[in-house]
């Protein structure tokens, strides 16, 4: 168990959605007695054509437009969720990732020495669950740090961005 002292760093994982975004005002009340430096992540799942192998140039070239896109609508939502007055008197950072969701949010929390990973879960059972997988269940069995995960679908988020 890390001590309380020692967790100076939280990688709070953000998808633009209000259910993510619920983690906020619950992990506040931690993060700031603590002052600790947040650093928000987004991942960017890139979409690939299911014909690729027949894509042509322009195919793929749109296809990469399409995930710079993605990419600068992920860095704007960051930015503006760091821009909130929730976050005064914290130390915000951003970073947008791409990829696998749980293995980017376990890269990130490596690179950013992150003490802490704070995430959402929509709590999705059953048939979704196997058809959809769970993040936040693949970033708690993977991660090295302590996850702290919230049930979004009993609490109403407080903040709303985009």
């Amino acid at each position: 168990m890390t001590p309380p002292d020692a967790v100076r760093r939280a990688l709070i994982t953000l998808d633009g959605s209000m259910v993510a975004e619920a983690i906020l005002p619950v992990f506040l009340r931690i993060a700031y007695p603590l002052e600790m430096e947040l650093v928000l992540v987004r991942v960017v799942v890139p979409t690939v054509s299911a014909r690729a192998i027949h894509d042509t140039p322009q195919t793929l070239e749109d296809s990469a437009s399409a995930g710079e896109h993605m990419r600068e609508e992920a860095e704007k939502y960051l930015r503006a969720v760091a821009a909130t007055p929730v976050f005064d008197r914290l130390r915000v950072l951003t970073t947008v990732r791409s990829g696998e969701a749980p293995r980017e949010i376990i890269a990130a929390a490596k690179e950013t020495r992150a003490d802490v990973i704070a995430m959402t879960t929509h709590g999705r059972t059953g048939l979704s669950r196997l058809l959809f997988g769970s993040v936040a269940e693949a970033v708690l069995r993977t991660a090295d740090v302590p996850v702290f995960v919230l049930r979004a679908g009993h609490v109403e988020a407080t903040l709303r961005v985009a």
